[in-house]
């Protein structure tokens, strides 16, 4: 599967009805445990009037969370247009629309025309991309201090589990997949970058770990 049909499944499968139960959840429960990792991660390195690029941005909740004194301006890129819209129509609501760009496509094809960042986060998205060697490569070259990632942990009970959630996408006539790409590649990918690891941490499906960029 080629990474622009995989974009288009993406856009189908997380779709309207999705979207908004996404923000819902959000509204009542706050963000989801791997977000919640990595901004506690984020907030360690003391960042201050940065700039974040949120890649598979979903209904936005990081830029929500970290816009102030965090951050002061996000990019936002997202391939479903459910998403984008429940996340614009957000960020409106919450009176921050002057400070976000909204950008709708596959990361790797519009990376491009996006502007470097100080901090580029993956929440959930490695796992949603069949080349992420290329996806990591666009994310780390727009990164210029920090890059935060979540994605699943690689063992066989994960796997399992994604090959089952496959199989029922499959029945279901769907093209969307779903990825364990191996840790120690990823990792490696990260480093040849120019990448340290500062942070990692785990539950028993997920890991979200945050990077530094090397200064030597």
């Amino acid at each position: 599967m080629s990474c622009c049909t995989h974009c288009q499944a993406t856009d189908k499968q997380f779709g309207h009805a999705k979207a908004r139960r996404d923000l819902r959840r959000y509204h009542k429960k706050g963000p989801d445990k791997t977000t919640k990792m990595l901004l506690s991660a984020i907030r360690e390195r003391g960042l201050s009037s940065a700039t974040l690029l949120d890649v598979g941005a979903g209904v936005g909740v990081l830029h929500h969370e970290l816009l102030g004194q965090e951050i002061v301006a996000a990019t936002h890129v997202e391939p479903s247009s459910a998403y984008l819209g429940e996340a614009r129509a957000e960020t409106t609501r919450r009176g921050n629309s002057d400070r976000v760009t909204f950008v709708q496509g596959d990361f790797v094809e519009v990376a491009p025309q996006v502007a470097d960042a100080d901090l580029v986060t993956l929440d959930r998205v490695i796992c949603c991309y069949p080349d992420y060697r290329g996806l990591l490569q666009a994310a780390g070259s727009k990164a210029r201090r920090l890059c935060a990632l979540s994605y699943p942990r690689d063992r066989w009970t994960v796997r399992l589990a994604v090959t089952i959630i496959n199989l029922f996408l499959r029945l279901r006539g769907s093209a969307f997949r779903v990825f364990v790409h191996p840790s120690a590649a990823v990792d490696a990918a990260m480093r040849d970058l120019g990448f340290q690891p500062c942070s990692r941490e785990t539950t028993v499906v997920w890991q979200a770990l945050l990077y530094e960029r090397r200064t030597d």
